[in-house]
């Protein structure tokens, strides 16, 4: 079997990374993998060890028509038994035009739980043989829009449980952060974006301070909102207490070090920094939104609130700070969902059954 993915991200993390488990562990399985992807990427390094041809090219976004061609180009060269669309930015229309003048059958993956309209998904998603969602809550969504529910499958995004571990190393945690052994420390993991509610916590922050005098915030990510936030926590006076931290490569090691991760997002396709925290062990608070419910199951591996009340994510918080065994409990419960049902193994079998069932419909 072989499978060209194209994947437009620029960086490593999110559904990139979720393209290089993916091509490591299809390529363990016998399978040939070819990719297509942006040329400054660090997972060009990443996969080379595992695919057989890599087309690094300069994608310039939903304007680059030009794509087209040159992606029919490629899949025409190759040959693949099936193109495999993983992300958004310049692949999914194009991709999906350029596989069908190519005469190749095409798969979508959906990361996303953004709606659209019934005009759009009633042309754009006739593009597609099938339709992989990370999520129920996705499948869900696409499926109220009109997409046939047997042109939808659920494949979960994965965690490595290998790399994202249980176990602090405290020492190194405090002088990387600055911080002193009697600080509790609150992390979010997620893009600057606003649908990512940074502002609901900083809005929960004044009397999470009152009641917990040694609590810091530390924020990791990068985004279009970063002077903004930067601007309201300086208004505030909180410099020393809540920091941007911008994007980190070593969130495996930061992570089990955490004492809580927040999550307010107002909307989430699923939440890869939920699966690190919870397979690092750290105990959870997040929006009932999207495809969360689905990692965080209310009072069982975490605590749920309402999206966009600032009030209800005060309390969850200030929950899990004073019963830290109960917390700690959550967090274990939490550590064993993610090894059952979103391990990487777990997830690159899902993806090839999917294509196994897709060819020997196609023959």
């Amino acid at each position: 079997m072989k499978i060209l993915h194209v994947e437009t991200g620029r960086h490593l993390y999110g559904g990139s990374l979720q393209v290089r488990y993916l091509i490591e562990g299809l390529a363990n399985e016998g399978v040939s993998n070819t990719l297509v992807c942006e040329k400054s990427t660090p997972l060009v390094e990443a996969v080379s060890a595992w695919t057989d041809n890599i087309y690094p090219e300069v994608i310039k976004g939903d304007l680059d028509v030009a794509f087209i061609r040159r992606l029919k180009t490629i899949m025409e060269q190759e040959r693949a038994d099936l193109v495999h669309l993983h992300s958004r930015r310049g692949c999914e229309i194009f991709g999906g035009i350029a596989a069908r003048m190519a005469g190749a059958p095409v798969i979508l993956t959906r990361r996303v739980d953004n709606p659209e309209s019934r005009l759009v998904v009633g042309i754009k998603y006739r593009l597609y043989d099938q339709v992989i969602t990370i999520s129920q809550a996705i499948g869900c969504v696409l499926a109220r829009e009109g997409v046939p529910a047997e042109k939808i499958a659920c494949v979960p995004s994965a965690v490595d449980c290998d790399r994202y571990t249980p176990g602090h190393d405290r020492a190194w945690f405090e002088r990387e952060f600055d911080l002193t052994d009697q600080d509790i420390v609150i992390g979010v993991v997620a893009q600057l974006i606003a649908r990512k509610g940074h502002r609901y916590l900083l809005a929960a922050l004044p009397r999470l301070f009152h009641k917990h005098p040694h609590l810091k915030v530390l924020i990791f990510g990068r985004g279009p909102l970063h002077e903004t936030l930067q601007e309201k926590i300086n208004a505030a006076g909180w410099q020393e207490r809540v920091r941007l931290l911008g994007f980190r490569d070593d969130m495996h090691r930061v992570m089990p070090n955490l004492d809580l991760l927040v999550h307010p997002a107002e909307m989430e396709g699923l939440g890869v920094s939920l699966l690190q925290a919870a397979a690092s062990g750290v105990p959870i608070v997040a929006s009932a939104v999207g495809g969360i419910p689905e990692i965080v199951h209310h009072g069982v591996t975490g605590l749920l609130v309402t999206p966009a009340d600032a009030e209800a994510l005060e309390s969850a918080v200030d929950q899990m700070l004073a019963q830290p065994q109960r917390a700690e409990k959550m967090a274990v419960a939490a550590r064993r969902l993610v090894e059952v049902t979103f391990s990487v193994p777990a997830m690159v079998q899902g993806n090839l059954a999917i294509y196994q069932r897709l060819l020997a419909r196609k023959k």
